[in-house]
């Protein structure tokens, strides 16, 4: 899904990094499917990653990173180190585009759900990204 494209004007090469909408959504003046470009690109598939549990995909059981399967331990600090591992993986292992800068946790064992914090810098970019992803049991 992800391209990258490389432009040039006088000898300055800029990287951008673009992504389909996930609705698949077409822009009605030009008929070409709608596109999300670099921090938006990269934090939607990042967001995608996180939200993938290992398996989940046909023929691509190391994509993703298990972090529902938190939700069913003990809130305890081992927790939280586990899901900061997790969301590091992600980084190291399947999005080249961005380094982590930072990941905080904050558990709400009442719900059942995880806030997670992260933020990282696009590779093309020198402003850091902040991503706030809530993760709760539905049942």
């Amino acid at each position: 899904m992800s391209k990258t494209q490389t432009l040039s004007s006088h000898n300055i090469k800029t990287v951008v990094y673009s992504d389909f909408f996930t609705d698949f959504s077409v822009n009605s003046a030009t008929g070409r499917l709608n596109t999300k470009t670099n921090e938006i690109a990269v934090t939607q598939s990042v967001r995608n990653l996180l939200l993938t549990d290992h398996y989940e995909r046909p023929f691509q059981p190391n994509i993703g990173s298990n972090l529902r399967a938190m939700l069913f331990e003990n809130f305890t600090p081992a927790t939280e180190l586990q899901v900061e591992t997790y969301v590091k993986e992600v980084f190291d292992n399947h999005e080249p585009r961005a380094n982590l800068i930072e990941v905080s946790t904050i558990p709400n064992a009442d719900m059942n759900s995880i806030g997670v914090t992260i933020v990282f810098s696009i590779i093309n970019s020198t402003a850091p990204t902040q991503m706030d992803l809530m993760i709760e049991r539905v049942r």
